[in-house]
């Protein structure tokens, strides 16, 4: 959406620190993007997305393990019982991850 009308207000200096100061707590870089998203939403929520990353580094490793495994079945017809108890645990701490993730998501407020 092109940004072609403009709004002016007159603030203190002290305002304008305090508004600085959100701004960079939010993680935002740009006065006029955090002020437009503040007035239009009234929020702005800075996620740390560190589990969701890890979430993905075990699903990425699950894969290819069960690529791996997939592969050896087709070339000899063995899949080893090693190879599903490490694949299960995996999931396992994928699926507790997930859980976690899911409950501090449904925290924001």
């Amino acid at each position: 959406m092109k940004k072609e009308e403009e709004l002016k207000i007159r603030i203190s200096a002290e305002d304008k620190e305090r508004i600085r100061f959100k701004m960079e707590e939010s993680g935002i870089l740009n006065m006029s993007a955090y002020v437009r998203k503040m007035a239009l939403d009234g929020i702005c929520v800075k996620l740390d997305l560190t589990e969701v990353r890890q979430l993905i580094v075990l699903l990425q490793r699950c894969s290819n393990n069960l690529n791996q495994y997939a592969k050896r079945a087709n070339e000899t017809g063995n899949v080893y019982a090693a190879d599903i108890e490490d694949l299960q645990r995996r999931l396992d701490e994928i699926w507790e991850l997930s859980r976690q993730s899911l409950a501090h998501l449904a925290n924001i407020r």
